[in-house]
């Protein structure tokens, strides 16, 4: 996979990938959303990630997985901007050159990236943190200035329908179960209008219930976003994924249906075991 770094070009002619992001449209006119070519970052002389490559399709939930210390974190690192590819390329659709943004930028792209543990306002309502989430000028004459309109109050009610956090919009966000908390953070991530969205063990502490829950939400989600997943609880990802990713020492091992890597001998043996 080759793509072009300093010839790829927005709408309007000039570079992208310099910061400039905010009149770029994400060029997904090739049915991709996210390229991850040849990747390879290392700590103090540790290859976290070795010349992985990966590639999301638009509207696709993909699950990734593997042992810790795979390099699924660094992978999420990367996209997001945090972390700095010693090597490789990561383009966002065709046009958006990943490693030459800053973390504000790339959310302002659209990617948005949820954390293992939910972080909320907790003194504030739902309503509220939904709110606060939504993608708007957060300068402070304009947030002084700033009056919700109707199309911003449908979408804070459309979201907690999505979210099915209605029945407590007015409630403190500290007063939720760990799973609506997790709810109500993806919700944020909604209000932000992402793309792509990256979900770390969106799952991990919660009930039953609540995992069957979040299946049924993320279904809702994909096709109108693309969802990356990396989790750990294997029944959840049963539940949701077309298509999964392996990592093994920082590098793709195996992909396919959950059929495909559960009887792939080398997945077994690092991973699932027997």
């Amino acid at each position: 996979m080759n793509m072009p770094v300093d010839e790829a070009l927005n709408p309007s002619g000039s570079p992208t990938g310099l910061g400039h992001v905010a009149g770029d449209a994400v060029d997904i006119s090739h049915g991709t959303i996210l390229y991850l070519d040849d990747i390879s970052v290392s700590f103090d002389g540790f290859k976290a990630l070795n010349r992985l490559t990966l590639s999301v399709d638009v509207g696709e939930l993909r699950c990734v997985i593997g042992p810790n210390g795979a390099g699924k974190t660094t992978m999420m690192d990367v996209i997001t901007g945090s972390t700095r590819p010693d090597d490789g390329t990561a383009f966002f659709g065709q046009n958006i050159d990943l490693t030459r943004l800053t973390e504000p930028e790339i959310a302002h792209a659209g990617i948005g990236r949820k954390f293992q543990k939910p972080t909320v306002f907790e003194n504030h309502t739902v309503f509220e943190n939904l709110e606060l989430a939504m993608k708007a000028d957060k300068r402070v004459f304009a947030s002084l200035r700033a009056q919700r309109t109707a199309a911003q109050l449908d979408r804070i009610v459309s979201t907690l329908e999505t979210i099915d956090l209605l029945a407590q919009a007015d409630l403190p966000a500290g007063l939720l179960s760990h799973g609506q908390k997790q709810w109500l953070e993806i919700g944020m991530l909604l209000m932000q209008e992402p793309q792509l969205l990256l979900l770390d063990e969106p799952v991990a502490g919660m009930t039953d219930e609540e995992t069957a829950k979040t299946a049924q939400l993320l279904h809702s989600l994909a096709g109108q976003r693309s969802i990356v997943v990396v989790e750990h609880d294997m029944e959840f990802i049963n539940e949701i994924a077309a298509t999964v990713t392996v990592l093994h020492e920082g590098s793709v091992l195996a992909e396919g249906s959950m059929d495909v890597v559960q009887s792939d001998e080398r997945v077994i043996e690092v991973y699932l075991g027997r």
